[in-house]
């Protein structure tokens, strides 16, 4: 019994120090996916950088509306290289559209009514204009030859004419001679043709309705969003079926406002903007003696660059998505540097890096 509890016992010593001999065994570390970032320089500035299109100015062209609408169409895609003028997405203008004809049709009205009162008279309205006065010379003529005949036979026997019939005829004569004259003006206004002052209200209300009619026909333009320059599209935000407006579209990653499209050059020609903290800008060198190198993360590839620009204006740092919200005490120095893609690898613009620039 003794013997069996001792050989139990060596057992258990026996295994108790092969598993602590198997536990302490160390595993070799695994080698690193890439190495972290090193300054190059001795006293080197390091800033974070953003990649961006090759711009001479500004950044990348952040497309808004200027109509608020339903997206029915998107015409282009994300990576196509576009012209400037080039149509982008197309915002339902039906109600614009309809006011647009509206007033297309009140001005060609009102044209018409113009073009009316410069070719006044009308050949036909001026020819019953003439009959007019043919027709009234003729009752002049006709009363004139009944007063006479009644005049007449009043001289030889007065009683054979009354002094009523007499004056009737002389009141006759008199009522068709003043017919005449009214006929006889009423065709030379005809043949005067419209007032000048009815020419220029007319002229002046034609003007106004054409005006609006271009302006009506300009907004309408505003509901297809074209490229302001020639570019390549880098984001479509906007979907069809989906509201946009000056401010935007929605985003729902970032539960916020973002442009219906972003606009920039062509993808292969990148810069990279630097963020310097303002406590680093005494130690940045003169623009002739400005370098950098940029590490590209999750990567060992580093990429000299060479100095573009400085954008002379210290602005707060954002970082986060909710730029208008984001309260922030450190203020930055946008610096602009190129460099030459490096092959094997693609980068994007927007993507993140890090930054060393020569003291």
């Amino acid at each position: 019994m003794r013997k069996m509890i001792f050989l139990a016992s060596f057992a258990g010593v026996v295994g108790a120090a092969v598993l602590a001999f198997v536990a302490n065994i160390a595993e070799p570390a695994m080698p690193p996916a890439f190495n972290p970032p090193v300054n190059p320089y001795p006293n080197g500035v390091y800033a974070t950088g953003i990649l961006e299109s090759d711009q001479p100015t500004g950044s990348n062209v952040n497309i808004y509306p200027e109509v608020a609408g339903t997206v029915t169409r998107i015409l282009v895609s994300e990576g196509e290289t576009v012209d400037a003028g080039t149509p982008l997405l197309a915002i339902d203008d039906s109600v614009q559209r309809a006011t647009t004809e509206q007033l297309q049709s009140q001005a060609e009205a009102s044209l018409a009514q113009l073009e009316e009162l410069r070719a006044a008279p009308r050949p036909e309205t001026l020819a019953v204009a003439d009959a007019q006065v043919v027709s009234a010379e003729a009752a002049v003529k006709s009363a004139q030859e009944v007063m006479q005949k009644r005049q007449a036979a009043f001289g030889l026997n007065p009683k054979a004419v009354s002094k009523d019939d007499l004056d009737t005829a002389v009141n006759a004569l008199a009522t068709a001679r003043a017919n005449a004259d009214v006929a006889r003006r009423q065709r030379d206004l005809t043949r005067a043709g419209a007032w000048v002052y009815e020419i220029r209200n007319q002229e002046r209300q034609y003007t106004a309705l054409r005006k609006a009619h271009l302006a009506a026909s300009a907004q309408l333009a505003k509901y297809t969003l074209r490229a302001p320059r020639a570019g390549t599209v880098l984001a479509v935000t906007a979907a069809v079926g989906g509201f946009i407006s000056p401010q935007g579209a929605f985003d729902s990653y970032t539960q916020g406002m973002v442009p219906a499209m972003v606009l920039g050059t062509n993808q292969g020609d990148l810069h990279v903007r630097c963020y310097v903290d303002e406590i680093l800008l005494p130690r940045l060198p003169g623009p002739k003696k400005m370098k950098g190198q940029m590490s590209i993360r999750g990567s060992n590839v580093k990429v000299p660059l060479e100095y573009v620009r400085t954008q002379p204006l210290v602005s707060p740092k954002i970082e986060l998505s909710d730029q208008r919200l984001e309260r922030v005490d450190v203020r930055v120095l946008p610096i602009i540097f190129r460099f030459a893609s490096p092959p094997g690898i693609r980068l994007f613009p927007g993507q993140l890096v890090d930054v060393y620039i020569a003291e």
